[in-house]
């Protein structure tokens, strides 16, 4: 069987990653096409399945039109910019029966399959708290700028869009619980902020010094705090922050159940911190000959051998392609479903932010 032919859309930050690892696999082919290139991936019929890797007010259409042309597509989340996009696209898809993926990488480090696992395996108990924050340093000052900032390309979120969703979706596949409901508070520290005439590439701000800037209004949050309720008893909180000095890309969960506890923080990925009340805390360090079975596929590597960001999406990738290659098999990645089910969720959280209540999921 022959490779299979995929185009990237997007040259990026993201387009590279998704690149790179599309080629890890050795069974794709990809190409890395610019946005104004959209076009050439549609009309080339040896293409099957098409990434998009560009801002996300420009996810619906691309998504729409590669579906609508027959294509396969992996969507970088989030998966729209409105609930209602979201939803139309998840229709769609369905209805041209096409493998569609929103990219929620996170849930695939080993460790954090170990928990899900785990948790499966009844060792952690009941779940009662689910607690964490995803933070980053790199729009800390009013001279950071990226598209993210600029509601017409990321829409109306950006802290919880952008990296909130990666934590909540976190949160549900790991407890396979849902929020049910939520209270939300967001800050925009930074009312102004200067935009280089130049363009910025997603963390790329740090290491410039523009001199020639525009000042601009700032409409997305820096920063949000939520407080949640999960399933049926259930607590939470998360917060969401991309002004937090220090923290380059800090995703930490903790999950408290009734016989045990499990920690992860993504600045250390191999480590996975599980806490007993009688006996004493460990600290598991990632070998896939000591993982769970459901856990074992999503490490590549022997022990001592770090997999880290990229490997997230080499195992998103091959599922996703598998999948292609095997009609009728059940996706063990997350669907445009999923990407859907985040909107709504960031959707109760605006709500609630704006209305000053709690808000049903």
């Amino acid at each position: 069987m022959g490779l299979i032919k995929s185009a990237i859309i997007g040259t990026g930050f993201m387009g590279r990653v998704h690149f790179e690892a599309a080629r890890r696999l050795g069974t794709v082919e990809p190409v890395l096409l610019s946005h104004s290139q959209f076009e050439v991936a549609l009309n080339d019929p040896e293409i099957r399945a098409v990434h998009i890797c560009t801002p996300n007010a420009s996810h619906r259409p691309m998504a729409e039109a590669a579906l609508l042309a027959g294509k396969h597509v992996l969507c970088e989340k989030p998966l729209a910019t409105s609930s209602a996009d979201a939803a139309r696209l998840t229709s769609l898809a369905g209805e041209r029966g096409l493998r569609n993926c929103t990219c929620h990488n996170l849930r695939y480090y080993p460790q954090v399959q170990q928990m899900r696992v785990m948790r499966e395996a009844g060792e952690l108990g009941e779940i009662l708290v689910v607690q964490g924050t995803y933070s980053q340093d790199w729009l800390l000052y009013e001279t950071d700028w990226n598209w993210r900032i600029d509601p017409e390309q990321a829409g109306p979120s950006r802290a919880l869009a952008d990296i909130g969703s990666h934590w909540c979706d976190m949160a549900e596949h790991v407890t396979g619980l849902r929020i049910t409901s939520l209270c939300a508070d967001l800050q925009t520290f930074h009312k102004t902020r200067k935009r280089p005439k130049q363009a910025v590439e997603t963390f790329a701000g740090k290491t410039l010094t523009p001199t020639d800037v525009d000042e601009v209004q700032i409409e997305s949050e820096d920063f949000g705090a939520v407080v949640f309720r999960m399933g049926e008893r259930a607590r939470g909180a998360y917060t969401a922050s991309q002004v937090s000095a220090g923290r380059k890309n800090r995703l930490s969960i903790e999950i408290y159940g009734t016989k045990a506890s499990v920690a992860w923080d993504q600045e250390k990925p191999d480590e996975l911190w599980i806490g007993h009340r009688n006996t004493p805390n460990g600290i598991a360090i990632k070998d896939p000959s000591l993982l769970l079975g459901g856990a074992r596929g999503f490490a590549d590597l022997p022990g001592g051998h770090s997999e880290g960001y990229d490997d997230t999406f080499k195992q998103v990738f091959r599922r996703f392609y598998g999948a292609i290659e095997t009609p009728g098999s059940v996706p063990e990645y997350p669907q445009f479903a999923d990407g859907l089910r985040q909107m709504r969720i960031l959707d109760a959280e605006l709500t609630s932010n704006r209305e000053h209540r709690w808000v049903d999921v």
